[in-house]
């Protein structure tokens, strides 16, 4: 009976329309797992919320429901919908969707946001301004039908074969495959284990030359790339009104009318149309199979799947010319003790280019000229920097773009902590998304090449083993 007891309190029961706006008067985060009557709320995630709820210890602004669609209009969206829906109520305004029970997406939604209430409870950040999110696509209801995705982060596997990383091809693909919008997880040369070449290949297993090609890719380098895709993008066009008749001379359109623009969703190619498409499938093979997929990373990259799950990030950060020569030990010891990991650091001169890249949102005000000047004439300090929620924590640690704005809203940021110079703006910069990330450290900190020469009586035990980044100093970066 106890057990019983302790499950009603972990989740209330939602299952009327009055019930449900109830809900929306919770303060806080509301997790909402939508169901069905025929088939009941999700089990699989029961253990992970009684988890959170024990371990948040935030009863106040922490609550888990179960809302059966069948009794509730507003959720008419998911009737009928035999995989689970996560919903994730802030405040009464639903934010997030999560389909399916991805016990990992969710928990790290669910730290996230509470980490953020209660830094805007004790005043150290503004509450976000999130945005709504439909429970209908509007452009599934033309079809009559609503498709959902999967909120849980899809990989496909590149392998650049060996003879091609010879040609320096992998720089190659690494650059169009940024530049197109995927994000590259993982990028490592290895030499391939034989169950790798094996299971990777299997399509072609029963081609007489099979045995030859499995030698082949285990004697050289290959480059392999971990890669997830970006959301759809977006295009946003401004429809006019069709007419028949030509407009009469001299009259103009009222100036108060608008014609609201229609959002089209367009799906990127996937990795493998993309590869095509450029013509690189010559020499990088490309696997999406998921089961497949997750079965080779835990082989070859074993550590990826727990980082992914913490949401450990890289990011990129600068340190202005005045902070990099006066209090940059400062900064540095700031940095660790926040718990990031510097992976690279470097001091340079900006290029005029790279200049206006860190300060374009100052390209408005009165001083920017002036201020690259500057940025261009003295040394600055980069860094890579890798932590949990790395792109976001950065962000929010070094503040908002000027001086004053910091001093109004994060008077603990480091834009208040070490405000100098002539300028009035933030003397940090930080990549503004993941995927800038990764291009922005791939500008900075270059891949660099040498030549090694492993002499003929060394096994292929042993040459595997010296090349491998497992027995090397080198560990590989996951951005």
């Amino acid at each position: 009976m106890a057990s019983k007891k302790r499950e009603v309190q972990l989740q209330s029961v939602v299952n009327s329309q009055n019930l449900w706006d109830e809900m929306l008067l919770n303060k806080g985060l509301t997790v909402i797992d939508v169901y069905q009557a025929w088939c009941g709320p999700c089990k699989a995630v029961q253990s992970l919320f009684r988890k959170l709820k024990n371990e948040l210890n935030e009863d106040e602004i922490l609550h888990f429901v179960v809302a059966e669609a069948d009794n509730i209009v507003t959720l008419q969206p998911f009737r009928d919908k035999c995989e689970p829906v996560f919903l994730f109520s802030l405040n009464g305004k639903i934010i997030a969707k999560i389909q399916g029970a991805n016990a990992p997406l969710i928990n790290r939604k669910v730290i996230t946001l509470i980490d953020e209430e209660r830094k805007i409870v004790a005043g150290e950040m503004d509450r976000p301004q999130y945005v709504e999110i439909p429970l209908v696509d509007a452009i599934d209801e033309e079809y009559g039908e609503v498709q959902y995705e999967s909120a849980a982060e899809v990989y496909n596997m590149a392998i650049i074969k060996p003879d091609a990383v010879l040609m320096r091809k992998n720089i190659e693909v690494r650059e169009k495959i940024a530049k197109e919008g995927f994000v590259i997880e993982i990028q490592e040369n290895l030499i391939l284990p034989e169950e790798v070449v094996r299971e990777f290949y299997t399509h072609i297993a029963d081609q007489p030359d099979f045995e030859e090609f499995v030698v082949s890719m285990t004697n050289g380098l290959s480059c392999v790339l971990i890669v997830s895709q970006e959301d759809s993008e977006v295009i946003q066009e401004e429809t006019l009104p069709q007419t028949d008749t030509e407009e009469e001379p001299g009259v103009l359109e009222e100036p108060h009318v608008r014609f609201a623009p229609v959002m089209i969703k367009k799906k990127r190619d996937s990795l493998q149309e993309y590869m095509d498409r450029q013509h690189m499938s010559d020499y990088c093979d490309v696997e999406d199979d998921a089961v497949k997929v997750s079965k080779l990373i835990d082989i070859l990259f074993p550590d990826f799947k727990t980082m992914k799950s913490t949401n450990v990030q890289t990011t990129l950060a600068l340190l202005h010319p005045d902070i990099c020569e006066e209090e940059k030990d400062d900064v540095l010891n700031v940095i660790h003790n926040e718990g990031f990991t510097i992976l690279m650091q470097r001091q340079i001169v900006l290029s005029e280019e790279e200049a206006r890249t860190v300060c374009k949102i100052h390209e408005n005000e009165e001083y920017f000229d002036n201020l690259i000047g500057h940025m261009t004439s003295n040394h600055s300090y980069v860094l890579a920097l890798r932590r949990e929620n790395g792109v976001e924590y950065w962000k929010t640690l070094i503040g908002p773009k000027t001086i004053e704005e910091a001093y109004a809203s994060h008077p603990q940021s480091l834009c208040v902590q070490f405000a100098s110079g002539n300028f009035p703006t933030n003397q940090f910069y930080g990549s503004s998304s993941k995927a800038a990330a990764e291009k922005e450290i791939a500008h900075f900190f270059p891949p660099q090449s040498t030549l090694a020469l492993i002499k003929p009586h060394v096994t292929h035990k042993e040459r595997t083993q010296s090349l491998n980044p497992d027995f090397s100093p080198f560990a590989h970066l996951v951005v």
